[in-house]
């Protein structure tokens, strides 16, 4: 041949990045950003309790004292859910040279890690599941954030197609608000959120301009009359749904954290599972709400 090739080489060397990009989403905003509690026990009880509404009180002098009425408090459970994720990975898959990862085991063991804690904030959040006690045939269910909001701080737009406003923002933190409750963050999925950006297009706003260039469209902390509200993402969030809340009025309960186990051999592989049992827990449900897109 006149000129040689790249085309005409033959045991070229393999050009792979050593970097495996996963595009994936592992933030979890709620439970990440809310405290911890421990608990010993799978069913685990919490009490509420309200001052009566005020009333004028004046006593005329040497009154005879009166019995009030007194009321009990209020008694609240959760159970704790098990999440887990198993991988089985051969010998040979081991022993193997590849890119992007020095052990398929420890590769799958991290994924795996990042995929259990997704599966909480999805249970937390995501579903607006209720809880269930299970039995030896049935997985045990915590109430997730939706089924531990009092029924009447779940505010709705009116229909399915009817989303958001500030209107009905505004309405839900004055009765929050009128509740005694003093919410810090609005979680939103990404479709609310931007129709929260439009909030700051109402007529007498203005956008924030950084430079003649730039043009910022986004609200991050909503300043209302009833405090600043930090508004905050979550790509698990139920669709449709809106929550409103103080991160210090929940709790991420943990009866047993993620832990990982080895496996029995049952041949030429190596097996694990990482395992967590966790709940959620709500000291008061009326300090907060949930905004949802339904009649």
């Amino acid at each position: 041949m006149a000129q040689f090739k790249t085309y005409d080489q033959v045991g070229a060397k393999e050009d792979v990045s050593d970097v495996i990009s996963n595009l994936t989403p592992t933030k979890t905003p709620f439970t990440s950003g809310i405290g911890t509690e421990n608990v010993h026990n799978t069913l685990f009880q919490w009490q509420e309790d309200e001052l009566r509404a005020v009333q004028d009180n004046a006593q005329v002098e040497g009154f005879t004292a009166a019995d009030a009425t007194l009321s009990p408090t209020l008694m609240r459970n959760n159970v704790t859910q098990i999440l887990e994720k198993t991988i089985k990975v051969s010998g040979s898959a081991d022993k193997r040279d590849t890119y992007g990862r020095a052990k398929e085991t420890a590769y799958q063991l991290a994924k795996a890690m990042s995929e259990v804690k997704r599966d909480l904030e999805h249970a937390a959040i995501g579903t607006g599941q209720v809880s269930v006690a299970g039995d030896s045939n049935t997985a045990r269910k915590f109430a997730g954030f939706q089924a531990q909001v009092d029924a009447s701080l779940i505010n709705k737009t009116g229909s399915a197609s009817t989303y958001l406003s500030e209107t009905i923002l505004l309405a839900t933190l004055q009765e929050l608000w009128n509740a005694g409750a003093e919410p810090s963050v609005a979680m939103v999925t990404g479709d609310n959120a931007v129709r929260v950006a439009e909030f700051a297009k109402a007529s007498g706003r203005q956008r924030n301009v950084d430079s003649e260039t730039k043009v910022v469209n986004a609200i991050d902390l909503y300043v209302s009359p009833f405090g600043k509200i930090a508004i905050q993402l979550n790509r698990f969030l139920k669709a449709g749904d809106t929550l409103v809340y103080d991160p210090a009025n929940w709790k991420k309960v943990i009866f047993r954290n993620w832990f990982r186990e080895t496996l029995a051999k049952d041949g030429d592989n190596t097996k694990m599972m990482v395992v967590g049992e966790f709940s959620l827990k709500h000291v008061n449900f009326k300090a907060s709400a949930v905004i949802r897109e339904a009649a």
